[in-house]
């Protein structure tokens, strides 16, 4: 029996001196994280600071990507680099000062975590700089300069954001949202790192060819929705195009009708290691987008206020949201636009809060809501509100009514407060802030599903609010994200372009081929 020991405690021994001189355990890639995501309008008088930016560093990136948890598998295939997440509400153009520091502290975090791997590039794609034309590609070449050219870069966008020649040659793998309202985030910022992942594991690399193709449509984001077609079967289409690594991925960008810049338009990208399999899928994807142009149209009825307002009278549905497009701070607006609350005060019923019951969410008015704290709930109140920004198509506007509810704390509006006159309650706020939440309005003491009227500063209904109306419009307001394209003066965007330009014959929509970075 001992000498049965012996041998098998020998033979264990040689066992485990033959894996220490065997391979060693393969150590994980470097991977960084870094990005600075808004949506911005130039056709807004607003701004916005690097106050606006809700910034994350290091391990607090993590808590963004619900992939990248302790359990997730995912996070056990790197090692994770986190430097800078910078993600703002949509609103204004950009500081330069608030770009200069962001882009600095990143370049900064960066050096500090050099070597690298890869690095997973989060942006919107939609952010508009003072004194730039295209605030992500300089992004991008001033990251290459300090990670060098090698680094396999995966970028994650929003559908709605822009890709110029300069983005696409310096990110490697790039991919887009395929579904608006954008369901799908986080479903594909994890495409993006796992695509890292896979191609740093194989020692793939880089793929060898990329497919970028300029499409001269822009549109809104309300007329290109994936709810209906034609933009639903477009964005289907894209699963079929990819094929493991001969077309890894294939993205379509809407881009950004609100900025006015050469890089606004569409764009389509296939990439993989088949030169041919790439070429078709882009094309194939960018002819049938051109092909279905005209059928795009709003993914709601759309009227003009005083048509709106006299469907939601006449209606027996409830809630009967009315969507004030104009100034949508979801897309860009400054969100203190007051012509649609001047217009509402002007209607008898409304002014005097009878008829039916209506909610309109929101106005800022900071001076009000400090007013409203010292005066505390249940008393009256009178002051002005909204256009302290934007104030080109209304100046601020005078309310009434008694204190329903002051709440206070939250991320974005700060303090919100509710005047309520009759049965119509006016939500205002410290600061901008888009109500997309049925929670939203209970905090504040409001059912908004038993509310006759909904007015609301967005576009296309979020989940929630497309899943409570009654019925629904959007109205054409005036603001700094007007959907009516043709009020809004454009000088840099490409041309001809749909649908502001007749074509007489159609454009090329052959790929192009964009060199890889470190060519």
């Amino acid at each position: 029996m001992r000498k049965f020991l012996s041998i098998s405690l020998l033979s264990l021994l040689i066992a485990a001196i033959a894996v220490s001189c065997g391979e060693t355990k393969k150590e994980l890639p470097r991977v960084a994280i870094a990005g600075i995501a808004i949506e911005s309008s130039t056709f807004s008088p607003a701004v916005s600071t690097e106050e606006s930016f809700r910034t994350r560093y290091g391990e607090d990136v993590f808590t963004y990507y619900p992939f990248l948890s302790p359990d997730s598998g995912v996070i056990d295939r790197a090692e994770w680099l986190p430097t800078l997440r910078g993600h703002a509400m949509p609103g204004g153009i950009v500081t330069r000062e608030a770009y200069e520091s962001l882009v600095t502290q990143t370049l900064d975090r960066l050096k500090e975590v050099l070597p690298l791997d890869g690095l997973f590039f989060d942006i919107h794609g939609a952010m508009s700089v003072q004194e730039l034309d295209d605030p992500e590609g300089d992004f991008i070449e001033r990251i290459r300069e300090v990670v060098g050219k090698d680094v396999l870069i995966s970028t994650s966008m929003d559908l709605h954001g822009s890709v110029s020649h300069r983005l696409a040659k310096n990110t490697d793998l790039i991919t887009c949202y395929r579904l608006a309202p954008h369901d799908d985030a986080i479903e594909s910022k994890k495409r993006a790192v796992t695509n890292l992942l896979n191609r740093l594991e194989s020692g793939k690399g880089k793929p060898a060819y990329k497919a970028w193709i300029p499409v001269p449509i822009l549109l809104p984001g309300e007329k290109t929705s994936t709810r209906i077609e034609p933009g639903k079967g477009l964005y289907e289409l894209i699963p079929g195009v990819i094929n493991n690594n001969d077309v890894i991925d294939a993205a379509i960008w809407m881009s950004y009708p609100w900025a006015d810049y050469a890089r606004n338009h569409a764009v389509v990208m296939a990439y993989g290691d088949d030169k041919d399999a790439v070429a078709k899928a882009a094309e194939k994807l960018a002819e049938h987008f051109w092909s279905v142009r005209e059928e795009f149209d709003f993914v709601a009825p759309t009227v003009y206020l005083d048509e709106a307002l006299k469907k939601a009278n006449e209606s027996d549905k409830k809630p009967f949201i009315i969507s004030d497009m104009g100034d949508n701070p979801t897309a860009g607006g400054a969100g203190d636009v007051s012509w649609t609350l001047q217009e509402l005060m002007k209607v008898p019923s409304i002014k005097n809060g009878t008829g039916k019951s209506i909610i309109y969410a929101s106005i800022p008015g900071p001076d009000f809501v400090a007013k409203a704290k010292e005066l505390g709930v249940g008393a009256e109140i009178e002051g002005t509100v909204g256009a302290d920004i934007d104030h080109r198509w209304a100046p601020p506007v005078k309310i009434s009514g008694t204190i329903a509810a002051i709440h206070e704390g939250h991320p974005n509006a700060k303090t919100e407060v509710v005047v309520q006159k009759g049965n119509t309650s006016i939500i205002v706020t410290e600061q901008r802030m888009a109500y997309h939440y049925e929670k939203d309005f209970e905090k504040l003491g409001l059912n908004p599903r038993e509310t006759d009227i909904l007015i609301v500063k967005i576009g296309y209904l979020v989940p929630d609010l497309y899943n409570m109306r009654g019925d629904w419009l959007m109205a054409l307001t005036p603001g700094g994200v007007d959907q009516d394209l043709h009020r809004l003066e454009y000088n840099k965007i490409m041309r001809p372009m749909f649908p502001f330009d007749e074509f007489t014959e159609d454009p090329d929509l052959s790929a192009v081929f964009i060199p890889l970075a470190n060519e």
